[in-house]
């Protein structure tokens, strides 16, 4: 299963050669006209900081042919920092060359809740102002917005790993101050970029109902473009377009495929490895890697040995350990994950964790975690090292439909069976989307408010008899159930369960219909009728004889009710 290949010469030109057949009969997928979102930017530029760092900063902009900048002073003169303060007839200079430019200073107190939303071409800027709040591109500018920021403070405004386009935070002494500031005097004019995702809120476990499932998508943004929208009982999950900058780590993370990126979608990402693999051993190719790596990387490197095929990703995070299975699963020795020395710490924290999981899914599996690892980068040597191990096999998986979670139950099944499974519940990283529920019999009463919520097929209800049936196989572990369920019968049970019995439907409660005394249709359950008169013994409208309303079913109920104004005509008035 996990034998460790001889040392042996390899025929380096055979797989090079192999590995251009693939790619010749199987293109990486890429969109050629995504839909995109646009920018227009005037060059309103908003600069902040201390008094003789913006000041400096307004005078080499303007000589730079940017418009005239607004100055915010969010630190007093004596508070900059370095070395670099210049003498008082420079500074006299310098206040003489920008006397002319709109200029208000903070107070610490404004600074700290100084408020900067939007994007390149559209910052709101604002500050409190007593009871109120003071739109700074109105008051200074005259303007509705700001179109650029410059941030120079020690401590920028907006703290985010990948802020968004049009805010640049940099120190007055970084030594590319230079280049950076021309960079910024161009961003004037309309842009654009594609609009890397798309969402289909029908299949989001984020809420229900008013209760809050699945948050990953909002854990592992590093530019904060992923929101909850909280409407007067839903809540739901948006993108903006124009704060992401296709990370990927979103898509990767969403355990239903709500979210998808665009750049390609998972689907062809996997149908693709799945083609190249075959290509490859048709072509003679002999122990492939598949390596995950940025596109842009891809281009500045040289190429990689013959046996190492390489998926050019537009973001690291668009493939999670869904995707490093399904290549596994499909005939590689080993995946190897590229990274980078620009990523986000989030971004990093990420692959982690994608990581973590799909090394405690192949150990419960019965396979070798080292058959995906993580390159240093630029470490060449061990992106060209032979594999270890044999490919698993060369009969790839059958993925069918474009459902996430459906392709990846079975690229775990087609592990499953190249492995040993030991049929036990193995431990996952806290969050994984992999788990079982425990349902207290003697609390729940059958009400099937855990199945309207579950965003899966995992909860179903019976047909014919009152009965809930769960598949482990389809739970992404949200806990919508457990916050629907009126009575807290449901516990979360997370781990991965490395057994056939994962796939298979099982009854976790049923009961006996309790029909109605008065025309025996079933309408009910014997625990949901007890539980309702525990409820309203002492509600006068069901006293004494009237208790029995509540064995009835509705129409037997509200025929009841006016036999009794029939027999009894004052009891009308109390209706």
């Amino acid at each position: 299963m996990n034998q460790h290949i001889e040392l042996m010469p390899v025929d380096d030109d055979r797989n090079r050669q192999a590995r251009e057949a693939a790619r010749r009969r199987v293109s990486w997928p890429v969109n050629l006209s995504p839909a995109r979102v646009s920018y227009q930017s005037d060059g309103h530029a908003l600069i902040l900081g201390d008094e003789r760092s913006v000041r400096r900063a307004a005078s080499a902009l303007m000589a730079k042919g940017l418009a005239t900048p607004v100055l915010l002073v969010t630190a007093p003169l004596h508070e900059e920092a370095g070395g670099d303060a210049g003498s008082d007839e420079e500074y006299e200079a310098l206040l003489a060359a920008t006397a002319d430019l709109a200029c208000q200073s903070l107070s610490r107190a404004q600074a700290r809740a100084l408020t900067i939303e939007g994007y390149l071409g559209h910052f709101s800027v604002s500050v409190p102002d007593g009871d109120g709040v003071l739109d700074l591109a109105r008051a200074l500018a005259e303007r509705a917005h700001f179109d650029l920021i410059l941030d120079l403070a020690a401590t920028p405004a907006l703290t985010l790993e990948l802020p968004p386009p049009g805010y640049v935070a940099m120190d007055w002494q970084d030594a590319d101050r230079d280049e950076r500031l021309e960079a910024f005097a161009g961003l004037v004019g309309e842009f654009d970029k594609p609009r890397y995702f798309q969402i289909d809120n029908d299949l989001c476990a984020h809420a229900s109902s008013g209760n809050t499932g699945c948050t990953r998508c909002l854990d592992v943004c590093p530019a904060d473009a992923v929101k909850s929208h909280q409407g007067r009982i839903e809540a739901w999950i948006e993108i903006d377009p124009f704060r992401c900058h296709g990370v990927g780590s979103c898509s990767s993370a969403c355990p239903t495929g709500a979210i998808q990126f665009r750049l390609p979608e998972t689907a062809r990402q996997q149908d693709t490895l799945l083609g190249w693999l075959a290509a490859y051993r048709e072509a003679g190719g002999t122990a492939p890697v598949v390596r995950f790596a940025e596109a842009s990387d891809l281009e500045t490197e040289e190429e990689a040995a013959g046996h190492v095929l390489d998926v050019p990703l537009e973001e690291l995070g668009a493939a999670g350990h869904d995707q490093w299975l399904t290549a596994l699963a499909a005939g590689a020795a080993e995946v190897r994950i590229q990274r980078h020395s620009r990523m986000p710490e989030r971004l990093t924290r990420f692959i982690d964790d994608q990581l973590a999981q799909a090394h405690a899914l192949l150990m419960a599996l019965g396979h070798s975690a080292t058959r995906i690892v993580v390159l240093a980068d630029g470490d060449a040597a061990a992106r060209d090292a032979l594999p270890l191990e044999p490919p698993l096999t060369q009969a790839p998986p059958v993925l069918e439909g474009h459902d996430k979670r459906r392709r990846l139950n079975a690229v775990l099944e087609h592990l499953a069976s190249l492995g040993a499974p030991d049929g036990q519940r193995h431990r996952m990283p806290s969050g994984a989307a992999y788990g079982d529920i425990v349902v207290d019999r003697d609390a729940c009463t059958l009400c099937m408010a855990c199945v309207s919520n579950c965003p899966t097929p995992a909860l179903a209800a019976g047909d014919a008899s009152p009965m809930l049936s769960f598949r482990e196989a389809d739970c992404v572990q949200c806990g919508l159930c457990a916050e629907a369920c009126p009575e807290q019968a449901i516990t979360l049970h997370p781990g991965f369960l490395a057994d056939a019995q994962r796939g298979e439907r099982e009854v976790r409660h049923e009961e006996p219909a309790f029909p109605c005394i008065r025309c025996g249709k079933p309408f009910a359950t014997v625990s949901t009728v007890e539980t309702i008169k525990a409820k309203l013994a002492n509600h006068p409208y069901f006293a004494g004889d009237a208790l029995a309303r509540l064995e009835m079913c509705e129409d037997c109920r509200v025929k009841d009710v006016w036999q009794d104004m029939a027999r009894n005509p004052e009891s009308q008035l109390k209706v």
